[in-house]
């Protein structure tokens, strides 16, 4: 009884020291807000800039040159494009977000040149040298493996449990470990995934209703308004080309980060296999 109770309090501890940051969720709940309002901040003072547009009038034609062109041309795409703009910038956030843990989560070197050192080490019998080379990997796999070769060391000492036993309790540690250190890679993924799927909404929406401006001039009797059918046909394409744009970034990086979080993950399986095929092959 006193031996389940130590276990699930060792546990709990190991949950808390891998649980995210205040800081982090905090970081996370900020972030979509702060966005939205410098995304409609962008939207109304720098797009929205009457030296955007002819006349000094931001209901008027944009200029005809400079970067104020594209401004103004862009400000036309209606009350949508913030909303746009809003969602690029929080992609972006997460993109960064996530590219700087997941940096960390490589490492100072590659989990496989890793596993090929401890691998080096245990067979030389020097558990100590290897912990030190997950100390200086500093990622993912060191964190996994560290824990592992921890547990192999006590084990290496333990009388009461057989070799099938011993293999066994340092494959428990390494799956326990992986679980908490998974979810930490994986976070924030979510965004990412969700804007992939609403910034082309959100376009086809800006788009939609670009469209209905330009057929409501052309329904109007006598000769249709030119300026409003030509912008009601610019405000869908902006929207258009903004939704399209964000939902590639998204994808994009999204695939990425998955990439590189699969090749993280292997080479953590690639850790507790050689770990526990060590213990095997040294302590039978």
């Amino acid at each position: 009884m006193a031996e389940t109770k130590t276990t699930v309090t060792a546990a709990t501890a190991k949950a808390s020291s891998h649980q995210p940051k205040k800081s982090s969720n905090l970081f996370a709940a900020l972030a979509v807000p702060i966005c939205l309002v410098i995304g409609f901040l962008f939207y109304f003072f720098v797009l929205g800039n009457p030296a955007n547009f002819q006349g000094n009038n931001p209901e008027g034609h944009p200029i005809d040159s400079g970067i104020g062109k594209w401004f103004g041309t862009v400000y036309k795409g209606g009350l949508i494009v913030p909303i746009l703009i809003s969602v690029l910038l929080v992609c972006l956030t997460f993109v960064i977000e996530r590219f700087m843990y997941l940096s960390k989560a490589k490492g100072k070197f590659s989990g496989s040149e890793l596993v090929r050192k401890v691998q080096y080490h245990l067979a030389n019998r020097n558990i100590d040298a290897a912990l030190a080379e997950c100390d200086k990997q500093k990622g993912s796999v060191g964190n996994v493996l560290k824990a592992g070769l921890k547990k192999y060391k006590e084990m290496v000492t333990n009388t009461e449990l057989d070799t099938e036993q011993k293999i066994l309790t340092i494959k428990n540690e390494i799956e326990e470990t992986t679980a908490l250190e998974l979810p930490m890679m994986e976070k924030n993924l979510v965004f990412l995934s969700t804007i992939a799927s609403v910034a082309t909404l959100l376009g086809l929406f800006g788009t939609v209703l670009g469209m209905i401006r330009a057929f409501a001039a052309m329904s109007t009797g006598g000769a249709p308004d030119s300026a409003q059918l030509a912008g009601g046909i610019s405000e869908a394409l902006i929207n258009t080309a903004l939704g399209i744009g964000t939902s590639a970034v998204a994808i994009i990086m999204y695939n990425y980060f998955t990439t590189n979080i699969d090749s993280i993950t292997y080479a953590i399986d690639e850790s507790g296999f050689t770990l526990t095929q060590s213990f095997a092959a040294n302590h039978k």
